[in-house]
């Protein structure tokens, strides 16, 4: 079976998706797959009015195959498959794991041509079944577990860790209370150098180093104090996975969804902090100042993580949906998996 894999993110490296590119890259391991990373163009100008979030691709060369996955950051990276000369002609079956799918004016038309897609929540599965009339499935992202959890505990000198986009009330507040040379306690806030171009793999594991060198890991919902005119929503993001399975204590504001619900499952996996940034600010020095009492809770978000949330499992999960044979490279990997998750299993 030749099995090829489209994605943006050799073409087009960026932080805020390089969890999700490396969904492509195990896909690509394991099956052995052929890359395609179409570079975006600029579409003509009616084309970019009339649809805005459709973006347009500069070809790529390929003989096809018997499947093509697509993994898409969001719904318009559907449109990728343009980059492919007659590509429903080449590929025998198309199937596409949509990661942001509540973004639902970014579906494209070329959705219809799709075998079948997975979305992330449950909540997005109908909208595209209806309007494109093509079976969808839901599928949770996940995180490459395997390769980035600590092989040993190591001293948490950081104590509180924010990556990303953070609330600009609790920044401030966060800033003005830990920076000061009269403050014991470390806030280190968005230490990723580049947001997009070559270095963004290589400073992937700076970011994991920090993050396993980090005593609290800040994750708040997208409707906390949301900025600009982007979508909205309750999803459980790679910021969330990547924490708990750096065995930080994960504190900010958790998403309220079934998403949230059913990901989240573990007693601890989160703490609330107040609506209010100066008393979130007191919540966390009182948890850092009970560091030591934090330590089964770290095992157990490590726990969790390797156990349910690595993009092994749901790459399991996608061979049993699209009725794709599972590789035995995958399997050795999922029982290697196993194994390490077991070290860190409560009691152990």
């Amino acid at each position: 079976m030749k099995v090829s894999v489209l994605y943006a993110g050799l073409a087009s490296p960026h932080a805020g998706w390089v969890a999700i590119d490396e969904l492509a890259e195990l896909l690509v391991h394991y099956f052995e797959a052929e890359v395609l990373s179409p570079k975006p163009a600029i579409g003509p100008w009616l084309n970019r009015m009339v649809r805005p979030h459709q973006a347009h691709f500069e070809p790529v060369q390929t003989r096809g195959g018997d499947v093509l996955i697509v993994v898409a950051r969001g719904p318009g990276d559907l449109a990728m498959i343009n980059a492919i000369p007659d590509c429903r002609k080449k590929f025998s079956k198309i199937f596409g794991f949509v990661t942001d799918s509540y973004f639902q004016s970014g579906f494209v038309k070329e959705t219809a041509l799709f075998d079948a897609i997975t979305v992330t929540a449950h909540e997005d599965v109908e909208y595209p079944k209806s309007r494109f009339n093509i079976p969808v499935h839901q599928l949770y992202q996940g995180a490459d577990c395997l390769t980035w959890v600590p092989r040993k505990m190591l001293e948490r000198e950081i104590d509180v860790m924010g990556f990303g986009r953070t609330p600009p009330s609790y920044q401030a507040c966060f800033s003005q209370r830990f920076h000061p040379a009269s403050s014991p306690y470390l806030y280190l806030h968005s230490p990723l150098g580049n947001l997009s171009g070559p270095s963004v793999q290589l400073e992937r594991g700076m970011l994991f180093k920090l993050l396993h060198r980090s005593r609290i890991s800040l994750a708040f919902h997208l409707y906390v104090e949301p900025q600009g005119n982007r979508p909205r929503s309750m999803m459980v993001t790679s910021r969330w996975l990547e924490s708990l399975l750096s065995g930080c204590i994960v504190a900010g504001r958790r998403p309220v969804s079934r998403m949230a619900d059913e990901m989240l499952f573990w007693p601890g996996a989160t703490l609330e902090l107040s609506v209010d940034p100066v008393e979130a600010a007191d919540q966390l020095v009182d948890l850092l100042t009970r560091n030591s009492e934090m330590e089964q809770q770290r095992r157990s978000n490590m726990f969790h993580s390797l156990s349910s949330h690595d993009w092994r499992y749901r790459i399991v999960a996608l061979c049993a949906l699209l009725d794709l044979p599972v590789p035995a490279a995958l399997s050795k990997d999922v029982a290697r998996l196993q194994e390490l998750c077991a070290s860190y299993a409560p009691g152990t």
